[in-house]
């Protein structure tokens, strides 16, 4: 399972030079908008909180400012690193707080094949337009949570609390179980799959 720990300095390299992360392949779409505000439709190859490389018909200069819009992942904005003959490299500016959600979005990201939800290609990946709720225990115990991705086979959700793996969960009235932890809460899957309508109070 992937996960982001700092990559390992190497001797005799600027630390200028050194990804902070390591990246994983994400393969999103976007928008990308140069320092002279034109705007190309891009494709992120890989990408770390850090850090992405960019497949992109506009061709910035080193160390220009650009800003991108990136399918689920939003805006990102950094200064082009590296530049070769199919795209560039670029920083990645952001809070520690921004960094840290953005480590758990491409964590998800890079397990979906091993999670199998919510982004199982049987089940569209959905919006939730409501993303409280709350994840209720066996014996009672309710904890509010945030749905960070749904799907009519499952969801994760942003917690406080780290249930045993196989734990039985209640995510408002839809029960699961918990499949998976990750940085900022777990995975469930649903017991059985949902439809639209028994969704409809998150969308």
């Amino acid at each position: 399972m992937h996960s982001f720990q700092p990559a390992q300095q190497t001797r005799n390299v600027p630390r200028t030079d050194q990804r902070t992360f390591q990246r994983v392949p994400i393969n999103m779409q976007g928008r990308l908008m140069l320092a002279n505000y034109e705007e190309y439709e891009c494709m992120v190859i890989d990408m770390s909180p850090g850090d992405m490389y960019v497949l992109c018909d506009g061709r910035p200069r080193a160390n220009e400012r650009v800003v991108a819009y990136i399918d689920h992942l939003g805006r990102v904005e950094g200064y082009v690193l590296t530049i070769d003959g199919r795209g560039f490299s670029m920083s990645i500016n952001a809070t520690d707080r921004k960094r840290e959600k953005l480590a758990a979005q491409l964590t998800w990201l890079a397990n979906k094949h091993e999670l199998g939800l919510p982004e199982d290609r049987r089940h569209d990946r959905l919006t939730p337009r409501t993303i409280q709720s709350e994840l209720t225990l066996e014996d009672g115990t309710r904890y509010v949570c945030r749905i960070m991705d749904l799907s009519l086979s499952g969801a994760a959700v942003d917690v406080e609390a780290r249930p045993p793996l196989g734990t039985a969960v209640r995510l408002g009235n839809m029960r699961g179980r918990v499949v998976r932890h990750f940085m900022e809460g777990v995975a469930i899957e649903f017991l059985s799959v949902q439809s639209r309508d028994t969704l409809r109070e998150f969308l």
